[in-house]
């Protein structure tokens, strides 16, 4: 099985040319936008939050059963301040919820819900996000953690900014970072079911 090359701007760039061709999620990403940005922007309506939480759900198959409850959360925690400032503890304000008297984690979402508020200061963690870091990691030492740190949100973002760093892709945003993340984790990580 080939394994991914070493990340530079030119292999970056060639995932996002791949990425412009996936139609189901450019035209996902781009309603999105028209939701977070132009229909939907804050969170002070129950409304306004389960919306945006429901349509996350379905793209990003983020198996939320109870969006009510994950709105109402999100609601409670009054996140706009918070997301103007980039604050980067929303990530675990937002990650835990409590339904039916247990709380769970919904860590995942919950960069997905702040990274499509501000993809320049949230970028998103899934599984093969982390299969491709940690995958990096092992090959390259470009970072010292270890996995469950990219379950940390602060921990997480510092192994994003050291793979930035480590392999000089200054001038490749967030959210370039996080579309080769996961389209290069789809194909040499898949999920096997």
């Amino acid at each position: 099985m080939a394994l991914p090359a070493r990340p530079n701007i030119e292999i970056i760039r060639t995932y996002l040319q791949t990425w412009e061709t996936l139609e189901s999620y450019v035209l996902q990403e781009k309603s999105l936008n028209l939701l977070f940005y132009k229909l939907c922007p804050e969170n002070k309506t129950i409304a306004d939050i389960l919306l945006k939480v429901s349509v996350l759900n379905d793209f990003y198959s983020t198996n939320i059963f109870d969006t009510t409850s994950v709105a109402k959360h999100i609601l409670s925690c009054q996140i706009d301040s918070d997301l103007e400032l980039g604050s980067i503890g929303l990530v675990d304000k937002i990650a835990p919820v409590t339904i039916r008297g247990k709380t769970r984690r919904f860590y995942s979402f919950a960069t997905k819900y702040c990274s499509h508020h501000k993809p320049e200061k949230y970028p998103i963690y899934d599984s093969y996000v982390e299969k491709m870091l940690m995958y990096f990691k092992r090959r390259d030492k470009f970072s010292d953690f270890i996995k469950a740190d990219l379950k940390r949100y602060e921990a997480f973002l510092q192994v994003i900014e050291d793979f930035k760093n480590y392999y000089s892709l200054k001038g490749v945003s967030l959210r370039q970072i996080d579309i080769y993340l996961w389209i290069a984790g789809k194909e040499y990580f898949p999920n096997k079911y």
